[in-house]
C-alpha cells in the first residue's frame, strides 16, 4: 500500500441517487477526509469540466451514476473509486464487496491503482453490463420509478413481466461464431452481478479483457418462475437453456428495435456494436 500523502480529492455525488443516501454517504467522506486533513473538493449539482487540479476522484453513487461519469469523462486517466450511494451498487460489489466505509476508505486513500476494462456499445460506454430482450423491458418498465435498495425494484418488476414477455429474434455475431433465432434474453457483462443482486454472469471478472456473454433461450413462464432463482444465485451456466461463451467484441441485429439497457440505464437502437476496451480505467480496490 502507498500512504495517503500529496493527495487532492475530488468528491464526485449524484445528488438524487439512492433517494438521498448519496449525500448522506458523501458527507461522511467528507467529514473523514476533513479529520484527516487531505484536501477535498465536493461536487453536487454542477460537476467540473475535467480533474487536472486533482489526484483521485471519490465517486458517491449507483451503477447509473458511473455509467454517466464514465460517458461524461470517457478519457479520465485518474485513479476512481467508487462508493454504494445508489439503489443497485453491483460493481461496487464487484470491486469492494462488503466492506462497511472506514474499511473502503482505507483502500481508497492507501490502495496502488489497478486497471478495469470498460466496454463500448454504439456511442457510449458501459462498465457493468448490458442486457437486452428480458432485461431490457424491466429496464424500460422501471425509466421514471421510484427505485428501492437492493434487488427489490427490480424483483417487482421481473415477476410483473414473467408471464406476459415474448422472446424475440435475434442475430448475434462474434469471432466465437453466431447464434440467431429466438431468445429470452442476452446478457453482456464485464461484472459478475446486476440489477442489485442477481449473478448473472458469475464468472466473469472486469480485468481478464472479455466480456461474458449469456444468452437463454425462449422458455414458458413457469419455466421462467423456476430458474428465475437459479440465476440470482448463478448456479445456471451449465443448464441446458443456457449458451455461455466470451468475447471481445459482439454485434447484435433483430428484425425490430432493440431495447437494452447500459448499467441499467434504458435504450433502444436498430443494431449494437459492442467492443470490449481493455484496461481502460484504474480504480483503487
Amino acid at each position: 500500500m502507498q500512504p495517503a500523502v500529496d493527495k487532492k480529492i475530488a468528491l464526485v455525488c449524484n445528488a438524487l441517487a439512492g433517494v438521498g443516501k448519496a449525500i448522506l454517504l458523501a458527507e461522511k467522506i467528507a467529514a473523514h477526509l476533513a479529520n484527516k486533513k487531505i484536501p477535498f473538493v465536493t461536487f453536487k449539482d454542477n460537476w467540473p469540466a475535467d480533474f487536472k487540479y486533482f489526484t483521485d476522484i471519490f465517486i458517491v453513487g449507483g451503477d447509473g451514476t458511473l455509467n454517466y461519469f464514465i460517458n461524461k469523462y470517457s478519457d479520465i486517466s485518474l485513479p476512481l473509486v467508487i462508493f454504494n450511494g445508489g439503489t443497485g451498487n453491483d460493481f461496487h460489489w464487484l470491486l469492494y464487496g462488503n466492506q462497511t466505509l472506514d474499511q473502503q476508505l482505507v483502500i481508497a486513500l492507501n490502495e496502488s491503482p489497478k486497471p478495469i476494462d470498460m466496454a463500448k456499445c454504439n456511442n457510449r460506454y458501459f462498465i457493468n453490463g448490458l442486457g437486452l430482450g428480458f432485461e431490457g423491458e424491466v429496464a424500460k418498465a422501471l425509466v421514471g420509478k421510484k427505485k428501492y435498495s437492493g434487488k427489490i425494484s427490480f424483483l417487482i418488476t421481473i415477476l410483473k413481466k414473467i408471464f406476459t414477455y415474448r422472446s424475440k429474434n435475434y442475430l448475434i455475431k462474434s469471432s466465437e461464431g453466431f447464434v440467431q433465432g429466438k431468445k429470452l434474453l442476452v446478457d453482456i457483462s464485464n461484472g459478475a452481478r446486476s440489477g442489485g443482486g442477481f449473478h448473472v454472469a458469475p464468472e466473469a471478472k472486469a480485468n481478464d479483457g472479455l466480456l461474458d456473454i449469456i444468452i437463454v433461450k425462449p422458455i414458458n413462464s413457469l419455466q421462467r418462475l423456476w430458474y428465475l432463482s437459479v440465476i440470482e444465485k448463478g448456479k445456471h451456466l451449465k443448464l441446458s437453456i443456457i449458451h455461455y461463451y466470451r468475447t471481445s467484441e459482439i454485434t447484435i441485429e433483430s428484425d425490430q428495435n432493440i431495447q437494452y439497457h447500459l448499467d441499467g440505464e434504458y435504450l433502444e437502437d436498430e443494431k449494437l456494436a459492442i467492443k470490449l476496451l481493455p484496461a481502460k480505467l484504474s480504480f483503487r480496490y
